[in-house]
């Protein structure tokens, strides 16, 4: 008779990576078309830099992503102090994204081959991913200053190349194209004309930035003339302005809107437990054998033992319990029959 407990052999441990995909936003669905703000928050000296968007009324929807204008010289909003030039909410904004992705204040953001000095920041509500954006299907649509000018925007991972690492995890430009296909109309990396990239794709932290420069170009440059106010204390509202592209980029019927998915990385650990012709075939219950005595009940059963297999328990060296796996239903045991379970252990 086997003892109650059996060293596995290395061969029957085996570790298993999987990715599952899911979708971010609350509809359930890889693309959003709709947006909606709070009308406080606009109205209030908030808005000036930083809305949240929801999915549905505010009132009774939840933050989908927000939208951040940052600025390094703090123009677009009014200031803290008006005695103190360029110190503003946008500025703050600025600065906070440069300490997360730069770590030197003396660094500056440079998208594609050009550095930018003001940008929009879109984090995604970090409650719609486990572990990170899903590179390579991102579509992000943005309404032109024409009736007929739709920007497309996606990141560049599909390229090939390494990416690159920042203080908060790997970055992507952004480029014209749709779900990880660049388009080279204007330029042959998906860039603007002028002004770089559209910005970052950064999936570890879940956030977007938007080129400032890159969205203020002409549309024949890339850009989509958005217009980014950037007077010094004064109200510019520029989050307003990219909303309103962000709203009609999913109006009409054959516009994507955004279509974004999260990624996570399941390790299981795959046991392969063996229980032999000869093993497990007693069991300690009290209709098997006497709790005072330790014999077994019945004389049929010390050769032809009929016994069920419900549960397997994995221990450590030190014999304490760390995981036990039920299995769907009971498996008769004996001495003519052998039993393997595999055991899935999620992380």
């Amino acid at each position: 008779m086997a003892g109650a407990f059996q060293t596995l052999d290395p061969r029957d441990l085996l570790i298993s990576n999987e990715n599952v995909t899911n979708t971010v936003w609350l509809n359930n669905s890889p693309n959003i078309s709709e947006y909606y703000t709070s009308s406080v928050q606009v109205a209030s000296t908030t808005g000036q830099f930083y809305y949240n968007i929801y999915y549905g009324a505010a009132a009774t929807g939840s933050v989908q992503f927000a939208i951040a204008y940052c600025d390094e010289g703090g123009s677009g909003s009014l200031l803290y102090n008006p005695n103190v030039p360029e110190y503003s909410p946008t500025r703050t904004n600025y600065g906070q994204y440069r300490s997360l992705i730069l770590g030197d204040e003396e660094n500056s953001f440079v998208f594609g081959n050009q550095s930018a000095s003001y940008f929009y920041a879109l984090p995604i509500e970090r409650s719609g991913y486990k572990e990170e954006l899903l590179p390579g299907v991102m579509t992000l649509c943005l309404s032109g200053s024409g009736a007929s000018d739709e920007l497309y925007i996606t990141d560049d991972s599909k390229l090939g190349g390494a990416a690159v690492f920042s203080e908060a995890g790997r970055v992507y430009n952004l480029v014209s194209g749709s779900a990880g296909t660049v388009f080279t109309g204007v330029d042959a990396n998906g860039w603007t004309a002028n002004s770089g990239s559209y910005g970052w794709f950064m999936p570890d932290i879940g956030l977007i930035l938007l080129n400032g420069p890159a969205l203020d170009g002409t549309f024949a440059d890339g850009g989509i003339n958005l217009g980014t106010g950037r007077n010094g204390n004064t109200a510019d509202n520029n989050p307003q302005k990219l909303f309103n592209r962000l709203n009609l980029g999913g109006e009409a019927a054959t516009n994507p809107g955004w279509t974004l998915n999260s990624n996570e990385q399941l390790s299981s650990d795959f046991v392969f437990v063996r229980a032999r012709a000869d093993e497990f075939n007693y069991s300690t219950n009290p209709s098997f054998i006497s709790g005072s005595t330790g014999a077994v009940l019945f004389d049929s059963f010390i050769n032809d033992p009929q016994v069920y297999i419900t549960s397997v328990g994995l221990y450590n060296d030190n014999q304490e319990l760390v995981a036990v796996a039920k299995l769907s239903r009971p498996l008769l045991k004996d001495f003519t029959k052998e039993l393997l379970v595999r055991v899935k252990l999620d992380f």
